[in-house]
């Protein structure tokens, strides 16, 4: 599913040279539970971009569900990412202005053909969220569980090859947080592959397969 070989990205901050991935390679099967741990300056927000069509690696290869993406233009990656790649993130990135079904249904904005079959796999998202009470809501009628909620069924729209999920669990209380990664478990049983960034060794554990870096390189990775 997931393939990446030798890895560089180096950026140039202040007369320096920041080596953020130094060769980084891994291989992610199909319907795998995977987490990318490490502290703050590890890689981890590099490779989450590269792994999610946002970001070029300088040298290296990525390929996702057997399509080399590591060197599409802007506009190829942008319309990959839309079809293939769903986004978790840490704050929700929901719009205010719009309501529960209108979030989940924001995706359908970018496809260049109408798929209307589309408005009935959101309402079967949000129902198996748990959110069929809430789709006339804005997000700021929500519980911070329920937004993530919300963004995990967006993230799912589009049947995604590969659920990225950034910090999902960062900005939620103990008990929400525990209630957003059962839910990611459940998605991942259903054979979804999944890449969850943390730097939180606890939630790390919850996958069945952790990588860790530090400064930029793999230093081990776990199996659970």
């Amino acid at each position: 599913m997931v393939t990446v070989e030798n890895l560089r990205r180096h950026y140039h901050v202040g007369g320096q040279t920041v080596h953020a991935l130094d060769g980084v390679s891994f291989e992610i099967p199909a319907g795998c539970y995977v987490a990318i741990a490490g502290p703050s300056g590890s890689g981890k927000s590099t490779l989450l971009n590269i792994l999610g069509c946002l970001d070029h690696p300088d040298s290296g290869r990525y390929c996702l569900d057997g399509v080399d993406v590591s060197t599409f233009d802007d506009e190829r990656a942008s319309d990959f990412r839309n079809r293939r790649i769903g986004f978790v993130f840490q704050s929700f990135h929901l719009l205010p202005r719009l309501s529960v079904l209108e979030n989940v249904l924001l995706p359908q904005r970018f496809l260049r053909t109408p798929d209307p079959s589309l408005h009935a796999r959101a309402l079967d998202l949000l129902e198996r969220m748990g959110m069929t009470m809430r789709l006339d809501h804005r997000p700021n009628q929500l519980s911070g569980g329920q937004m993530q909620r919300v963004a995990i069924a967006r993230a799912l729209l589009m049947r995604p090859a590969l659920l990225l999920a950034d910090e999902p669990t960062g900005n939620l209380d103990s008990k929400s947080a525990a209630g957003v990664l059962a839910l990611i478990a459940e998605i991942h049983a259903t054979g979804q592959t999944v890449v969850m960034v943390t730097h939180d060794r606890d939630v790390a554990a919850q996958a069945e397969r952790q990588i860790h870096l530090r400064d930029g390189r793999i230093a081990d990775a776990l199996a659970a």
